[in-house]
């Protein structure tokens, strides 16, 4: 009915071998997933800056950046220049930073990660407050 595997397979399926290409392990993958998340709350963050500066959008900015580059092995983001006007609204930047600090704080739950967890955490308060409590419900 069906004819026989001729060749080796490519993958390796026995126990103990190794193959060519490193894995990683599922805490380096939520590490990385983690870093990505925060980087791009960064990235919000300095947009939000960049149109209505502030001390509390600074602090929270060297606070994320020094979460970014403790997951990275101790690199640092690339930061956009500082001083750009954000092209969109306060109020979908704001959006935006509360849903990626979100995903943040469920990967940081997910790794336990409790520095991280905290500042997804208190970053999602700040953009919610920020917002209409309708605004936020409806996207």
């Amino acid at each position: 009915m069906y004819e026989p595997i001729r060749t080796k397979s490519v993958h390796s399926t026995m126990a103990g071998t190794t193959s060519d290409f490193p894995h990683r392990s599922r805490e380096e993958e939520l590490d990385i997933q983690l870093a990505g998340h925060l980087a791009a709350l960064l990235a919000v963050t300095d947009e939000l800056r960049g149109a209505a500066p502030s001390a509390d959008l600074d602090g929270a900015a060297e606070r994320l950046t020094a979460q970014v580059a403790r997951l990275r092995g101790g690199h640092p983001p690339v930061r956009a220049v500082t001083g750009q006007v954000a092209e969109a609204e306060p109020a979908t930047l704001h959006r935006r930073a509360h849903a990626l600090a979100g995903r943040a704080l469920v990967v940081a739950a997910s790794r336990a990660d409790t520095a991280a967890a905290i500042l997804a955490a208190e970053q999602m308060d700040v953009h919610a407050a920020a917002l209409e409590p309708h605004e936020l419900a409806s996207h």
